[in-house]
């Protein structure tokens, strides 16, 4: 199974994203998608399954929860938007993790992309893949699980298509 992972969109759907959303089951989306019709063009690509970020607002936003339990092949994994840090998680999210027993936490909010494990849970924040922000990279993943192992590769959205950003970590939860 194939799913992509995106976050930070801030009303941009970039072009790299249908090349490597291609063929994916569907689209993990870590908040701040900033207007509903980047929802419906990704949903071109595949399902998309969101959560509400802190610049998403209006009735369409409303609908959007901010916190989510996905299943993922033999995985489960909670989307929030924000997440101060892997090794200092919200409250709220630590007890999320444990009353819905994630494996895997997707999030985003600092556009800085993550893929690290902190008490046997894997974290992953896409970074933003919305319009470039500060000096930080544009970025946005994949996520193949087969079983219970995940493999998360992030990907630069530069050029004239996406590259290899950092090494894709794989782990079995």
């Amino acid at each position: 199974m194939r799913l992509g992972l995106v976050s930070d969109t801030h009303d941009l759907v970039d072009g790299h994203l249908h090349r490597l959303f291609a063929g994916c089951e569907r689209i993990l989306h870590g908040g701040d998608v900033a207007d509903e019709d980047v929802l419906q063009e990704l949903s071109l690509l595949a399902p998309v399954v969101a959560v509400r970020g802190n610049n998403d607002a209006g009735r369409w936003a409303d609908a959007l929860p901010e916190l989510r339990v996905v299943e993922v092949g033999a995985l489960r994994a909670l989307l929030v938007h924000q997440l101060p840090s892997p090794d200092r998680p919200d409250p709220a999210v630590v007890r999320a993790i444990a009353r819905e027993h994630a494996d895997l936490v997707l999030f985003g909010h600092s556009h800085r992309p993550l893929v690290t494990r902190a008490g046997g849970v894997l974290f992953v924040n896409p970074g933003s893949a919305g319009p470039r922000r500060f000096s930080l990279p544009r970025t946005a993943g994949l996520l193949d699980v087969e079983g219970r192992r995940a493999r998360i590769s992030l990907f630069e959205l530069s050029g004239e298509a996406p590259v290899p950003f950092g090494r894709p970590l794989e782990a079995e939860l």
